[in-house]
């Protein structure tokens, strides 16, 4: 009896490692700002038996580096390609907030637009010219090509004519004033470091951290608001996708919206030989269940009519055989 019981567990064993080994792997790199929400997503997927993706969080500009490169499997941008190098389809699979994130205890921040856009330009250089104690403002940026970047800029951009004249929005820009760090982990560590420090993170980054706050921002209406799920979802409800799903609004209108809220991206191959394992893990992402759990990780679940369109998209991805 004995001898069949560790038989039995033998023969499970080895089918367990079989199962293991042969679960499909994907690589993919890209953006920062929704690695938490895709990391927890992808280990939820690989634990019900479902696709094994590495998710390299690097940034939206090197992750399209490595997509037009062939290096992964699939990209990920918090920037809509709008002139792709290489055959692109890019599906939205979140929205988020981007909040200007500081570290200066005992201030409660509230900032017009201008201001946002005066302190990132340094013309604004005291806390006390914002009302709060503290001393000089130090300004903290990505040092990185970032979607991140991109989103936050933009709305600078819209809320100053000076910033679009004198920076302007991109992935990457030159920046004016502060000190540079890599991804949104470098910020936020680099904000918990340097008390008197202001920069921009995704929301969930904030949202986990006791040692750093998120101002109050007026939006285009003239209110003041902070992000959380309700103003995101309004803001980003706002936004008008085209027919390869690039859409975005830096300054939404709306009385409740978060003023700077943006999508984040896949990128997939249109033909592919691994495109059949890569639906089923974008139709897990956008599915109710994950979508419903963005909120959690301080994101935005897609507004129904987007995450249908994206939904149709996928569907659209072929499976071709590897030369």
């Amino acid at each position: 009896m004995k001898k069949l019981i560790a038989i039995i567990l033998a023969a499970g064993a080895l089918v367990s490692c079989s199962s293991r080994s042969s679960q499909v792997r994907l690589n993919a790199a890209g953006a920062t700002f929704p690695a938490p929400l895709y990391q927890s997503w992808f280990s939820e997927l690989a634990r019900s038996g479902g696709p094994a993706v590495n998710y390299q969080a690097i940034g939206s500009g090197s992750g399209v580096r490595q997509y037009n490169a062939g290096t992964t499997d699939f990209g990920a941008s918090d920037k809509a390609i709008q002139n792709p190098e290489e055959p692109v389809v890019q599906i939205p699979m979140t929205g988020g907030a981007i909040v200007p994130a500081y570290n200066n205890p005992g201030c409660d921040l509230r900032l017009t637009q201008k201001q946002l856009a005066d302190i990132f330009l340094g013309n604004i250089t005291e806390w006390s010219e914002v009302g709060c104690d503290g001393g000089r403002i130090l300004v903290v940026y990505r040092a990185d090509g970032s979607g991140t970047t991109a989103g936050f800029t933009a709305s600078l951009s819209a809320f100053s004519p000076e910033w679009a004249e004198r920076v302007g929005s991109g992935k990457a820009v030159k920046w004016l004033v502060g000190v540079g760090s890599k991804g949104n982990a470098g910020v936020a560590g680099t904000l918990v470091s340097q008390p008197g420090s202001i920069g921009y993170l995704n929301y969930g980054y904030v949202a986990s951290n006791d040692s750093i706050d998120q101002a109050w921002i007026q939006n285009r209406e003239g209110n003041y608001v902070q992000a959380n799920a309700e103003t995101s979802a309004e803001g980003l409800s706002r936004i008008i996708l085209d027919d390869q799903l690039r859409g975005s609004d830096p300054n939404p209108s709306g009385a409740n919206s978060y003023p700077i809220v943006s999508l984040t991206w896949v990128l997939a191959r249109p033909e592919h030989p691994q495109n059949d394992t890569m639906k089923e893990v974008f139709t897990f992402m956008l599915s109710d269940e994950a979508q419903s759990r963005s909120d959690g990780l301080g994101y935005v679940p897609l507004p129904e009519s987007i995450r249908t369109q994206a939904l149709e998209t996928v569907d659209t991805l072929t499976t071709v055989t590897s030369n």
